[in-house]
């Protein structure tokens, strides 16, 4: 029923609910604070408050624009969610080569996912994590599928990129995660703290031979989006254990600092300790 409404509509109620988070029953508001504090330490009181606002702001916005998504036809997906040097992994597909493409939840990932379907013009099999709620779990699916991307558990990713080599297509996944559950991490300093990351694209990458392209997510403006394919790894190069997962996560860390506002700051995302963990599984 809320995707029937336009979106300007939305973006109302959203704002509300986003300026009740930061003022009035504040969500998560100490982690919020201490997150961006040590990722920030030079931002001053009036900065770091401008700040937290407009993160509450755009995440409010952002789960609109996820609800909008349900009906949102491919023509408003496109104009919303420019696309900028997609001809690399295009090229390497168009040889029958599959490609792996990895982001973070900068922005708006949901949509992030529905403009790459709707533009690559090769299929696109995406990773993600299964929800525990089958209502939740099963709408989402409904919703990311809309323009034919395949949602595979990340589990299953590899053991179906195996099964299906033959088929030339796009593997999409978000991997700025904390590893809880992975036995292999790769601890790096990230955003001012130790941080481990998950080894999945480096590992898909190492035993796939995909090259692997990163893809940068800005905000251009309210509800305007645009895309970018970066070369992150390519199968002829040589790299050490680790160094593709370390590009990743510089690759992250500086999109963050270029728009602090839109990275999830009230997730849980350093729960886990170096000193109990080790430097690398």
């Amino acid at each position: 029923m809320l995707a029937t409404l336009p979106l300007s509509v939305l973006y109302g109620f959203a704002s509300l609910v986003g300026w009740l988070a930061f003022r009035v029953i504040p969500y998560r508001a100490q982690l919020v604070h201490n997150n961006l504090k040590l990722a920030f330490p030079e931002m001053d009181e009036k900065a770091l408050s401008r700040t937290k606002h407009d993160y509450y702001t755009g995440f409010a916005h952002m789960f609109m624009e996820i609800v909008k998504s349900a009906k949102m036809p491919a023509d408003e997906i496109r104009r919303r969610v420019r696309i900028v040097n997609i001809e690399g992994p295009r090229e390497l597909l168009a040889q029958g080569k599959s490609v792996l493409c990895v982001a973070a939840h900068q922005c708006n990932w949901e949509w992030m996912l529905l403009g790459f379907s709707l533009e690559l013009g090769y299929p696109v099999d995406a990773a993600y994590k299964p929800l525990v709620n089958a209502w939740a779990e099963r709408e989402m699916k409904t919703v990311r599928s809309r323009f034919g991307s395949r949602m595979i558990p990340a589990k299953e990713l590899l053991p179906d990129i195996i099964k299906r080599r033959g088929i030339a297509r796009a593997v999409a996944m978000v991997a700025d995660q904390e590893p809880t559950t992975s036995e292999h991490k790769h601890w790096t300093r990230f955003l001012g703290r130790d941080t481990a990351f998950y080894m999945g694209p480096e590992e898909i990458a190492r035993v796939t031979k995909l090259p692997v392209f990163f893809i940068a997510m800005r905000r251009v403006s309210r509800g305007i989006y645009e895309m970018a394919f970066e070369p992150l790894g390519m199968p002829e190069e040589k790299l050490q254990p680790g160094e593709l997962t370390e590009r990743y996560a510089r690759r992250v860390e500086r999109q963050i600092r270029d728009a602090p506002p839109d990275w999830p700051w009230s997730h849980k995302r350093w729960k886990l300790k170096k000193s109990v963990y080790g430097a690398r599984r």
